[in-house]
């Protein structure tokens, strides 16, 4: 019998497992997966963004909801605690722009030996299971049910992800074991997710990629929730990329409030400087049909759309186009906008929001404040963060305070005398 269950083998469960085994304790790692990690082998696009290379206030401002909440675990085991523990694992690493981290070799792999190299030195058992259930006798935990036996425990570590990427394993089992126990479940909804718009125009321009192109989301009155630059994608149901995805943690009412975007096509030039552009354009092919000249601007793929939205016939001549036709022009060009119809399925999303409630959770030792031996970590807890690496460090450092909190309940630190 190990004397802690972990159940949940991503980034959260592996940290809680190395932890509780580095304490002293005798450990169990319960995966439903051949393979540990199947999550971190996606993130970053196979690279695996470990961590941000920022201080804790930072970190904490870049989780949207109940960042205080992650105060306590944050600050005992930070972003810099994160990166040395990888850097002692054997894993160089490297920082990016918006001092994202990385394994310097670009392999999310990297990571995912390293832990399991760890956890096999540290002795923890590592069982290919699906956890069905948490035992209880005398209202405390007692064992683990799996679908091929039972694993009796005195302490039991729940880190089994949210909903979002279910092929990876993250099917929502947490919920239902913390619903067994009492717990309150804040709906799971997507964040970091795919973006469907209301408008027709973005199928047409399905595929296309911009890069350093700029958006601002408002909401319904007006109000700028979120601005950057960056790449996005037209898809054949709305706007996906790197762009898309941390603006869509920025819409966190989308079910009650209507979004739209406004995307600025060349973001370093002002309205006064792409009108001289545009004039010039126009006056080194004034015999040209005005679609031509349009392709000097922007992809081929976008021609009829901005024609179409600048009110300008494709074969009007360059040296037709007036003035105002010239003005509305450059305002599309920087402005197109784009309502927002809402999310794809959660499915899609990189991240779950929502999850136990965080008021139910002791933030110091993650313990559940309903059932004495249970704890909680990693994204089946309500807390999730914007893109960055920001939401696996989460996974660290509650994977940590579970790891050190379990250990220290079933072996209580002697009071000094």
């Amino acid at each position: 019998m190990s004397e802690i269950i972990v159940i949940g083998g991503g980034a959260a469960g592996c940290m809680a497992a190395l932890t509780a085994a580095g304490q002293g304790a005798s450990v169990t790692l319960l995966e439903r997966n051949p393979k540990l990690g199947r999550k971190l082998y996606i993130t970053g696009k196979g690279r695996c963004n470990v961590t941000n290379h920022c201080t804790v206030q930072e970190l904490l401002q870049n989780i949207p909801g109940n960042s205080r909440f992650l105060t306590s675990a944050a600050t005992r085991f930070p972003p810099e605690a994160a990166e040395a523990f990888f850097e002692g694992l054997g894993v160089p690493l490297k920082i990016e722009r918006g001092n994202r981290v990385f394994p310097r070799s670009d392999k999310a792999a990297d990571i995912i030996d390293a832990l399991l190299r760890a956890l096999r030195r540290a002795r923890v058992d590592l069982v290919q299971d699906r956890a069905t259930g948490l035992i209880l006798e005398e209202g405390r935990v007692a064992g683990v049910k799996g679908e091929k036996g039972s694993y009796p425990c005195k302490a039991a570590v729940v880190a089994t992800g949210g909903v979002s990427y279910p092929l990876t394993g993250s099917t929502g089992d947490g919920y239902g074991f913390a619903k067994a126990l009492g717990h309150t479940v804040v709906e799971p909804r997507p964040s970091l997710v795919p973006l469907v718009a209301e408008q027709d125009f973005c199928p047409k321009m399905q595929g296309l990629s911009l890069r350093n192109v700029a958006i601002q989301v408002k909401n319904s009155k007006k109000k700028t929730v979120y601005a950057e630059q960056g790449e996005l994608l037209f898809t054949h149901f709305g706007l996906s990329g790197p762009l898309i995805l941390s603006a869509s943690a920025h819409m966190r009412d989308m079910g009650r409030e209507h979004y739209y975007l406004l995307l600025d096509l060349k973001p370093a030039l002002d309205q006064e400087k792409l009108d001289a552009r545009v004039l010039r354009d126009l006056g080194e092919g004034p015999n040209k049909d005005f679609r031509h000249v349009l392709e000097g601007l922007v992809p081929r793929l976008m021609v009829p759309v901005v024609l179409e939205l600048a009110g300008i016939p494709g074969e009007l001549k360059a040296n037709s186009l007036t003035k105002a036709q010239r003005r509305h022009l450059v305002e599309v060009l920087k402005g197109i906008r784009i309502d927002i119809a809402g999310p794809r399925p959660i499915a899609e999303a990189i991240v779950t929001a929502g999850g136990v409630k965080t008021s139910e959770v002791d933030p110091h030792t993650m313990a559940s404040k309903k059932v004495p031996g249970v704890f909680f970590a990693g994204e089946v807890l309500d807390v999730d963060a914007y893109t960055g690496g920001f939401n696996l460090q989460i996974a660290w450092c509650t994977g940590r305070a579970a790891g050190q909190g379990a250990a220290a309940w079933i072996h209580p630190p002697k009071e000094e005398e």
